[in-house]
């Protein structure tokens, strides 16, 4: 199946190095582009893509406020964020995610790790295996700031055992093979106890229920070194 993408960037030189790239792969193809927030919202809603490639820094709406209002239109339920960058800081980061995004990287990303990276969100799996997103997930999802949704205990009650194993290493930062071969299962298996686990909490994405893991205390943050 096709992978079709909105690019959503203000810098016209960079939108048309996306294009070029994306579209030289035979599975991909740019359904739009949008120089600011309100138009990446207005052309999602319009053209329903697989996967946003969100800027945070644009005019009027900018990523972030794009993003949030993508993620919570159910109409979109199907439309993954992307967030690519040149501002990596801490905050963009875990907003980002807490606003519903499926990934994040910086625009100094290989074309190859950028392809991966579309091919990995538009599977609704996350971006969490980089290091430093593992890190901010520990730092901010973590912590209980003011405007962070609430996490309760009670709501992993519905989960197998398995379910929250495959979660609290899912909250890890692992793969769905690095899962499978510690626990000695299939990658299918592995995907069955995420899929499951996301349809029980509720969860959109991957990324999504790293957050409840460690909302509801499942996974706890490790200490700073």
């Amino acid at each position: 199946m096709t992978i079709r993408i909105l690019i959503a960037d203000d810098q016209a030189l960079l939108r048309a190095t996306f294009r070029m790239l994306i579209e030289a792969n035979p599975d991909m193809e740019v359904v739009g582009e949008a120089t600011d927030g309100d138009e990446a919202v207005e052309l999602t809603r319009a053209h329903h893509p697989t996967v946003v490639l969100m800027d945070i820094r644009m005019p009027r709406a900018n990523g972030l406020t794009a993003t949030t209002a993508i993620c919570a239109d159910p109409e979109l339920c199907a439309t993954r964020v992307l967030i690519l960058t040149t501002f990596e800081t801490d905050e963009y980061v875990a907003t980002a995610l807490r606003a519903g995004a499926s990934g994040f990287l910086g625009k100094d990303v290989s074309a190859d790790a950028l392809l991966d990276g579309i091919r990995t969100v538009a599977a609704g799996e996350a971006l969490l295996s980089p290091t430093a997103t593992r890190a901010l997930i520990t730092r901010f999802l973590a912590t209980g700031e003011p405007d962070m949704p609430s996490g309760s205990v009670e709501r992993l009650t519905a989960l197998t055992a398995r379910e929250r194993e495959v979660m609290v290493l899912a909250a890890e930062g692992r793969s769905n093979t690095e899962i499978a071969h510690q626990l000695v299962v299939s990658p299918l298996t592995v995907r069955t106890h995420v899929q499951r686990a996301m349809t029980k909490l509720h969860a959109r994405d991957r990324t999504q229920l790293v957050v409840i893991a460690y909302q509801t205390g499942l996974v706890r943050p490790r200490p700073q070194s």
